[in-house]
Order: C-alpha cells, then structure tokens, then sequence
C-alpha cells in the first residue's frame, strides 16, 4: 500500500493560500484510489483545521515533525526543551528579538506587537498573537518562531545545543528540538500504520522539506520550490499554480 505527504505552504495551498481546484480533485481521486494520503508541515494543528475537514484527512506530521497523528489519535510528541528555551527567551530578550510559542492548540507572543510577527504570520493569514510570555514555563511547547532577520540570526543558531533553527521567512525562522524535523515525523507514522519507506511519497517547496524529500521512496519537489530543496528531488513537478500537485500524482500513475 502506497502513502503520499503534502506539505501545506507553496504545495497544497497556492500563494494567496487557496486550494486549487484541481488539487482538491487530485486528492479525491488519490483517495478513491486508496491511497493513503497525510499531511507533512510546519504549521500547528490549529493551524490547518478547515483544510483536514475540506480534504478529509486524519493523519498528519506538524510543527516539522514533532507532533504526530495517525486516523485522530497523537502518537508522538517531541516538545522543546524548557530549560534552553528559558535561555533562548532571555537572549531574545537582550537582543530586541521577539518570539512566539506554540503548542497544538494555540500561540502566544512575548510582546505586545511588532511589525516583524505581523509581516510574517500574516503571510500565513494569521494575526498578532496575544502576549504571554511565560506560556512556555507550565507546558509542552512543540516549535517557537524567532522573528529576526539572516543578519541577525548568527546570534543564535549554533549556539543552541538542544535546538536547530529553519528560517521560513524573511523575518522569521522555526526553532526545533535538534534532530527534530519531518522526516523524523514521517518514519513515526509510518512505522504506526506499517508501511515502508519505499511505498512513500511526499511532496514539498520549502527548506524544512529537504530531509523529508531525501528520505521518503520518492521526493517530490514543486516547480516553485527554492532551488536548493530541487537538488535533493528525484522529480521536480509543475508550479503549484499550474497544476503541480495533479501532475506529479499523475507522472507516478497514483491517478
């Protein structure tokens, strides 16, 4: 039995964050298919609820692959570490950097506003969250965001032993536990639902897709990926806005 991931950003929704109706049509007819079909991404469950129901899909790997649910049931959790995410906080802090927390339900800020959150989860179509800076000291937090731009961020990455640092945005890069990332998460699913990494599929733009592109029996880039993440596809697909998800399914004879 055969499995395909999608990631969400650049891959499932397109740039104004609409499914493609052609998309839409493809996943159906994976499922009719039976193919099983999950979702592989850096968002929070909450942040990707309308677009399970509108799918129809139960399983899927979030926050890079550290917080994992196979048919509704969460079977791997892999939060961040307190302690250094207590450091992480105070050196933000020092350094002007504003952070967000996430958990699987909801996020939380540690100022009030700036304009560097604002840009970046706005481009997600979320808004500011609510401040709480110590939303981390009672609870499981699964992915922080360090709002920073490439220059600033030599201030923190690799200085952190228990964390790994991806930038998704200009002003905005994901901080993960170290060894945490989608790849990870997948081979928990698939080891759950018993499937081999042969039988795997996965398609994905970004550079926190890198890993699970490598890893999966078949990686498939979107022709608007980074060109970096391209390198280590073994099919590079159509643009998300022109069919590229449909395609690819269709290059592989899973539709």
């Amino acid at each position: 039995m055969k499995i395909v991931f999608f990631d969400i950003d650049g891959t499932l929704l397109d740039h104004e964050k609409k499914l493609p109706s052609s998309t839409k049509a493809a996943i159906k007819q994976l499922q009719e298919n039976e193919i099983f079909v999950a979702i592989s991404t850096g968002r929070a469950p909450f942040m990707f609820e309308n677009l399970r129901e509108e799918l129809g899909i139960h399983s899927f790997v979030s926050f890079n692959g550290q917080f994992v649910v196979f048919e509704g049931q969460a079977i791997y959790k892999n939060p961040l570490s307190r302690e250094q995410l207590r450091k992480l906080h105070k050196d933000a802090e020092a350094n002007n950097t504003p952070m967000v927390f996430m958990n699987e339900t909801t996020m939380k800020a540690t100022v009030q506003h700036d304009q560097r959150i604002e840009t970046s989860l706005g481009s997600l179509q979320f808004p500011h969250p609510e401040k709480d800076e110590s939303f981390y000291h009672d609870r499981d937090i699964f992915q922080s965001l360090l709002f920073c731009n490439e220059k600033e961020q030599s201030l923190y990455v690799g200085e952190y032993e228990k964390f790994r640092f991806i930038r998704w945005h200009e002003y905005s890069m994901d901080v993960l536990p170290r060894g945490g990332s989608k790849a990870e998460g997948i081979r928990k699913l698939i080891e759950k639902a018993g499937f081999a990494m042969e039988d795997v599929y996965a398609f994905g733009d970004g550079l926190n897709d890198i890993e699970m592109l490598e890893s999966v029996g078949t990686g498939i880039a979107m022709g608007n990926a980074v060109d970096e993440v391209k390198k280590f596809a073994d099919h590079v697909t159509g643009h998300v806005d022109n069919e590229g998800i449909y395609n690819g399914l269709k290059h592989f004879g899973l539709i």
